[in-house]
């Protein structure tokens, strides 16, 4: 089985510098799963990112986050969990990243690994069918307007 490091809030690399501290010291034997907001959530450039390290990713999280909520976090006193519990993660279409622009530095790239919805959400504030119906639906537009292809055989339809 393949497998992919990744960077995460709370973790042992988190920011930007770590992460691309991490990619140069492991050279070129670990991918990468690059998690759009935990980069942003962390003060980091998600474009910059795919451009250091396009090459190694292999797999891709669109989480979005929601900058209001990240900015106006008290990092003395809030941790990683109080920042979720405050809703500061979404899925695309909810949230304050560009994933028209990071779909297409990927496809620019010619990425064609995983790219995977995910946000770390309160289910009752923000109800996972509906949050997945909303990423689902941005995530397909900004990938057929970036020119991918996707395969949807044996997936639930709406």
């Amino acid at each position: 089985m393949p497998l992919s490091y990744h960077h995460h809030m709370a973790a042992v690399v988190e920011t930007e510098p770590e992460l691309d501290a991490f990619m140069k010291a492991s050279g070129t034997g670990i991918p990468l799963l690059l998690d759009a907001g935990h980069l942003a959530f962390a003060g980091g450039d998600v474009l910059r990112a795919i451009d250091n390290h396009h090459a190694r990713i292999s797999h891709v999280h669109v989480k979005d986050i929601r900058r209001s909520v990240v900015d106006g976090l008290d990092r003395t006193k809030q941790s990683f969990l109080d920042a979720v519990a405050l809703g500061a993660f979404t899925v695309p279409g909810d949230g304050s990243l560009d994933f028209g622009a990071i779909v297409q530095k990927f496809a620019d790239y010619g990425y064609e690994g995983w790219f995977v919805v995910e946000a770390e959400q309160d289910p009752k504030a923000n109800p996972p069918l509906r949050m997945a119906q909303v990423g689902h639906k941005e995530l397909m537009r900004v990938m057929n307007a970036a020119g991918y292809t996707v395969e949807t055989e044996g997936f639930p339809k709406g």
